[in-house]
């Protein structure tokens, strides 16, 4: 994670563009993991994220496909838990590119989410109840270790 310096984010939008893809040699089971934590609290430690999973979105498998977009709220409700008790609930499709750069929108409205792709109108992901609550904290890019990330054109809109 590399913290934004300076915000404390409550609701509003934010904005960047994004380009993953898993770094070469990486595991055949390598998805390019990357995105954004906000409302970010001890360092981290208790966020909520919304992350693509770049390779899934043109994948051959409808199921993965379905697991290109997340949701997730640590430390309490980690994407797997979140896939096997609301399946479906917490991560969609969007069509994505691994390694080309990817619009994403994140829009934050008390306990609601929704993440648009690409400059779309419409969000791919409505999260209607982050675990978190109505709460504010920092915000974060955030890439797993197997993904060659890339950020830029960051936009941050909002209050505390």
């Amino acid at each position: 994670m590399a913290f934004v310096p300076g915000v404390d984010f409550k609701n509003g939008s934010i904005e960047a563009d994004i380009a993953g893809s898993p770094f070469p040699g990486s595991r055949a089971d390598a998805r390019g993991f990357i995105g954004i934590n906000f409302r970010s609290q001890e360092h981290g430690a208790r966020t909520e994220s919304i992350y693509l999973r770049p390779t899934n979105g043109r994948a051959n498998d409808q199921l993965r496909r379905n697991h290109s977009v997340q949701y997730e709220s640590i430390p309490e409700f980690p994407w797997f838990r979140l896939r096997k008790e609301n399946p479906g609930v917490y991560e969609s499709y969007a069509d994505l590119d691994a390694g080309a750069w990817t619009k994403m929108k994140i829009v934050v409205s008390g306990t609601k989410a929704q993440l648009y792709v690409n400059g779309s109108d419409q969000p791919c992901l409505i999260v209607n109840d982050l675990k978190l609550g109505e709460t504010h904290g920092q915000i974060a890019l955030w890439a797993h270790w197997s993904t060659d990330a890339y950020f830029s054109n960051l936009s941050i809109r909002g209050e505390r």
